[in-house]
């Protein structure tokens, strides 16, 4: 066992200096030259911890950068839902007509609750017969924009 430590740290003469050279220096609980301070296993505790507190620190730190990035990813997840689900009720909006990509459209509500569609602006009508809800863009995904006066 004595021979596989040694040669683990292995001792080598330097050209320029007389003191000895060993590979892994930091990782022996015993000092190598007779000036080297004795290595404490107090020192070598703290050592540990300190290198804990900044391992910790780092992945803290990257945990929350992720954790935002979820946040922004899920804020947006539910404005494609809404809007997704915004998109499918004005599909479903009556209409006499075959909608097209690029159209504009003018939502109007009857006094029973009842919304239909328009190729009419309320401006073309005058005075518009029924409540008028907004103007929306047909788009090419087929999904509504809606265009404010």
């Amino acid at each position: 066992m004595e021979n596989n430590q040694n040669k683990k740290n292995q001792v080598y003469k330097s050209k320029f200096n007389r003191d000895p050279v060993v590979k892994d220096k930091a990782f022996l609980n015993y000092p190598v030259r007779t000036l080297d301070p004795p290595i404490s296993i107090v020192d070598r505790a703290k050592e540990i911890e300190k290198a804990d507190e900044w391992l910790k620190a780092g992945v803290n730190q990257k945990l929350d950068i992720i954790l935002k990035q979820i946040q922004s990813l899920q804020k947006q997840a539910k404005e494609i839902i809404l809007k997704a689900e915004e998109d499918a009720k004005l599909h479903r909006v009556k209409c006499n007509f075959e909608k097209k990509p690029g159209m504009i459209l003018h939502l109007y509500e009857k006094p029973n609750g009842e919304q239909y569609f328009s190729l009419l602006s309320p401006e073309e009508w005058g005075t518009p017969p029924h409540k008028f809800l907004g103007t929306y863009k047909l788009n090419l995904d087929m999904s509504f924009e809606k265009i404010e006066n």
